[in-house]
């Protein structure tokens, strides 16, 4: 593949087998965003599990101290007096069946993150098959399963992020924008590695995190020493 002027300038500025520590990582990632947007900086994490095995999930949730750089929508499915809460709390879009037909009919994903009360999951069970794939479906150990939508909703407005596997066995989550800076960053980094980190599976054997790498949205992948991010 044929890399363009500003990808191929970037590749100048690092090394590509080099484990680097991950203060060092973040600052080459923002050195090597060339686009004129606020680029993404996301950290791709390759852990020592195997997705398959339900005894060794690795899933969760972590609000970051800086947040995303980005303005979260929230769809939030309620009922009688939760529809107020929601709407109080800032919810984007709040409803019950009706948002299930108009998702379904009309292919409609104007959101970022869904959340729902769980006496509404049985409305949304019936979006399995649409949300599931998006990474969008409500769950309790993301904590987008919850009566309590005033935090969840303030939580996620203020920079919460999930973490997932995905069929390699590998969780991909956004950090911020190149505008934060190394030390912001960083901080957002500590962050989701640790909850990552307490969230290692009993079953878990061997090497728990096997590579890490930093990237901002049109640069080149930075690789993260593991032995200093497990610290």
């Amino acid at each position: 593949m044929k890399r363009g002027k500003n990808y191929q300038d970037s590749m100048k500025l690092y090394e590509k087998l080099k484990l680097y520590d991950p203060a060092d990582a973040l600052k080459l990632s923002i050195d090597t965003a060339k686009a004129k947007f606020d680029e993404t900086v996301e950290v791709h994490i390759r852990l020592g599990v195997d997705s398959r095995h339900a005894d060794q999930q690795v899933r969760g949730a972590v609000v970051l101290p800086h947040g995303t750089g980005k303005d979260v929508r929230v769809l939030v499915f309620a009922k009688d007096e939760k529809v107020d809460e929601a709407q109080a709390a800032g919810a984007d879009f709040v409803g019950g069946a009706e948002l299930v037909t108009k998702i379904t009919s009309e292919n409609w994903f104007d959101y970022d993150v869904v959340v729902a009360t769980p006496d509404m999951m049985g409305v949304v069970g019936r979006l399995g098959k649409v949300l599931g794939p998006k990474g969008l479906m409500p769950n309790p150990k993301a904590g987008t399963v919850t009566a309590d939508l005033t935090r969840a909703i303030a939580e996620i407005k203020a920079g919460k992020i999930e973490y997932r596997l995905d069929k390699t066995n590998i969780i991909h989550c956004p950090i911020g924008k190149v505008s934060f800076g190394t030390e912001k960053l960083l901080d957002n980094f500590n962050t989701l590695l640790s909850a990552v980190i307490k969230a290692k599976p009993a079953a878990a054997k061997g090497q728990y995190i096997r590579s890490c790498v930093v990237a901002a949205t049109m640069g080149p992948g930075i690789r993260v020493n593991p032995a200093r991010v497990a610290e």
